[in-house]
């Protein structure tokens, strides 16, 4: 066993015996600053938004500093030789090239612009991009939440209007929107820096960064000359591009998922003084992905079992770790109790259960560490656990690969998003069956996403790494197998999303892929140093990891750029990858907000007011709310009470008719709207943009 706490290289070596690596020391220090960043903004916002006083000002006076202080300190903490965990025991710890550091920035900065000059502009709430980006823009105009209804601008109370739309709940006298905080707090200082342009385009900014840090994670656990590729494969997979550029959570998510655990990582290979610090740090960004997006909960459970065996095992970084989670996860459960709660009352039907299984794992641990104290942490013996946990990592694979011939994935649905499954079964010419999830077909997203042989490469990775850390010679691969191994399991069970491609592919994006690619990555160089230790000459262990890197390369520009064959023009690129969706969206709604009256009250007659309530509220500053009964006399109402307010009445709907017959003026188109919007694709990988038309009629009535 290795004594408690001590830093720790690669299978079991000490980390002081290793010779300086300055550029081993700058990798690590630089793949770990989108994280130390994310932390700071996000570890000030929180308050500040509590208090109704997030502004431009305080953010930057609190944030800076303390951003500052994280980089000064990380500095200091992270020392030591890299990591490096050579896929072969016994091989020599290679010194970290400065190529290896070049190459990493040169991927994360061309995927961060090829994002930039291919992203989306969704900003009128269809899916959840565009409600980030309306929760940002509020955030960074309003400076506090909740909404305010501005019942006083409709004449007071009138129980006909209503201000409950998508992704915007109605909650008393405010408006509540649906979810967690952390991005909209982010996208808020794009909005402060560049207006809506930059917001919508930040999501490239965050991916870049997502793609900096998994290739820190690679370089950790693999060594600094697999960064580059493994960082590759991720940029170059779909699910990655897609939700880069938009403004998802997920990217977010990664920076501080990946982040954190590169922190913990970095503990066994530090100072004793450095290990209870930098602990602390990884904890609070892995606890702070709760406050970007409520299913990290899941993400963190591993967490729980880790923390016991570094207490059995009496590691120095157990506490800290576990304190800093508790404070990051803190975080996210004050934004979601005092903000969401109406979003987190909504999904209380998969979240319940999760709180079930989060306390049961929580007991169950300590009860293990209560029993085993005195005689510290598990000592494998034999060959049998690790040959079991090798069996299992092939056993779930291939569980996997079989379900969709022995399982039809089907649930109980509300009866519009049956009507929306029909209606796209039937475009997709397929059996009509509403009820269908598709999630038996799970670990065929992955297949298309980036290929079969990165999927058996990383069950390799993961049988081989699995004995290894049960016999205690890969330590710092523990928490990340662990974490990567329940994500992967729990995502592809259970992916818990519309199957509507590559809108689903974003529940891969956290976990699923990272881990799929690091163990894959890690495989292949585990062949090579095997192939090293058997005296295998350069060009032969050259040609098998150029063969291997090529597959797990291939699949990922196969489907992201959807290469096709046309009969007589051969092998043609029609992919998603070089493509721009929901392009035109900011100039449609700027000209549709120049056309409203500066002091006007807006309600919306028909169905429109889902997408577009919020954005007309909050991008174009004026009192919106929903008619929910739309007679002559009621629309009179609505409209007398809006004049006692001394305001412009103005009606908007989706076409003419819904706008005929309540007396206002001849109706106005003051949006019209022709682009592209994503794919959707049940059963295959998403190639066809699908075509999209927006139009918005306007009927003024005299004040």
């Amino acid at each position: 066993m290795t004594p408690a706490g001590a830093a720790v290289a690669p299978d079991g070596e000490e980390a002081g015996a290793a010779p300086a690596d300055l550029a081993g020391r700058t990798f690590r220090q630089l793949t770990v600053v989108p994280t130390l960043l994310a932390m700071a903004w996000l570890l000030v916002g929180l308050p500040l938004l509590l208090i109704s006083h997030f502004t431009p000002v305080l953010m930057l006076a609190l944030s800076v500093p303390l951003a500052i202080v994280l980089l000064v300190l990380c500095y200091r903490w992270i020392s030591g030789p890299s990591q490096g965990l050579l896929g072969a025991r016994g091989a020599a710890a290679a010194a970290t090239p400065w190529w290896a550091i070049a190459a990493l920035l040169l991927v994360a900065l061309a995927f961060g612009a090829d994002q930039f000059i291919y992203h989306s502009q969704q900003i009128i709430v269809q899916r959840d991009p565009a409600s980030y980006i309306q929760f940002g823009n509020w955030l960074a105009r309003h400076h506090s939440l909740p909404i305010p209804q501005d019942r006083p601008a409709f004449g007071g109370y009138n129980p006909d209007l209503s201000f409950n739309t998508a992704a915007y709940y109605q909650v008393g006298s405010v408006i509540v929107p649906q979810f967690m905080a952390g991005l909209p707090m982010t996208l808020a200082a794009a909005f402060w820096f560049g207006g809506v342009h930059a917001a919508t385009a930040s999501g490239a900014v965050l991916g870049a960064c997502g793609v900096l840090v998994f290739g820190g994670l690679v370089g950790r656990l693999v060594g600094p000359r697999w960064a580059p590729l493994g960082a590759l494969v991720l940029a170059l997979s779909l699910p990655e591009q897609f939700t880069s550029r938009s403004t998802y959570s997920e990217p977010l998510t990664q920076v501080l998922l990946l982040g954190g655990l590169c922190l913990v990582i970095d503990t066994f290979t530090v100072s004793e003084s450095a290990q209870r610090k930098l602990a602390a740090l990884g904890g609070l960004a892995l606890g702070l992905t709760l406050l970007v997006r409520i299913d990290g909960a899941s993400d963190l459970l591993p967490l729980i079992p880790y923390c016991g065996l570094l207490v059995l095992g009496r590691y120095r970084q157990a506490w800290p770790l576990a304190i800093g989670l508790l404070a990051g996860i803190a975080y996210g459960a004050v934004d979601g109790i005092h903000f969401s709660y109406p979003y987190l009352d909504e999904i209380s039907s998969s979240l319940d259960p999760l709180l079930i299984l989060t306390g049961f794992v929580l007991v169950v641990t300590v009860v293990v560490v209560a029993v085993r104290w005195r005689r510290g942490s598990f000592d494998v013996r034999t060959d049998l656990l690790p040959n079991i946990a090798t069996g299992l990592a092939f056993l779930v694979t291939l569980a996997f690969a079989i379900r969709p011939y022995v399982q039809t994935a089907t649930q109980n649905s509300p009866a519009n998003e049956e009507a929306v499954m029909a209606r796209l079964q039937r475009k997709l010419h397929l059996p009509v069956q509403p009820g269908r999830t598709y999630y038996e077909i799970s670990l065929h997203w992955v297949f298309w996403y980036i290929g079969i042989p990165a999927v058996i490469l990383a069950t390799i990775g993961a049988a081989v790494l699995a004995r290894r850390c049960l016999r205690g010679q890969a330590i710092a691969w523990a928490l990340p197998l662990m974490s990567f191994a329940w994500i992967i399991v729990s995502v592809l069970y259970r992916p818990s999303i519309v199957p509507d491609q590559p809108w689903a592919s974003r529940r891969l994006v956290p976990g699923v892929l990272p881990g799929f690619i690091l163990l894959a990555v890690w495989a292949v160089s585990w062949l090579a140093g095997w192939l090293r230790q058997r005296d295998a000459g350069l060009v032969l262990r050259g040609a098998v990891v150029a063969v291997l890197a090529a597959a797990l390369i291939v699949p990922t520009v196969w489907t992201s750029y959807g290469i096709v064959h046309r009969p007589g023009h051969g092998l043609q690129a029609v992919g998603l990858a070089d493509k721009v969706t929901f392009g035109g969206e900011i100039s449609a709604v700027q000209y549709m907000c120049r056309r409203l009256p500066a002091d006007a009250s807006v309600v919306f007659v028909d169905h429109t007011a889902n997408t577009l309530a919020q954005v007309v509220r909050g991008m174009c500053g004026v009192p919106t709310a929903l008619a929910l009964v739309r007679s002559k006399a009621d629309i009179d109402t609505v409209v007398a009470g809006i004049r006692r307010a001394g305001r412009v009445p103005v009606l908007l709907a989706g076409n003419t008719a819904n706008l005929a017959g309540y007396g206002g003026s001849v109706p106005r188109r003051v949006m019209h709207l022709r682009t592209w919007a994503d794919a959707h694709e049940l059963v295959r990988a998403p190639l066809y943009r699908t075509k999209l038309t927006r139009a918005i009629w306007m009927s003024e009535f005299p004040r």
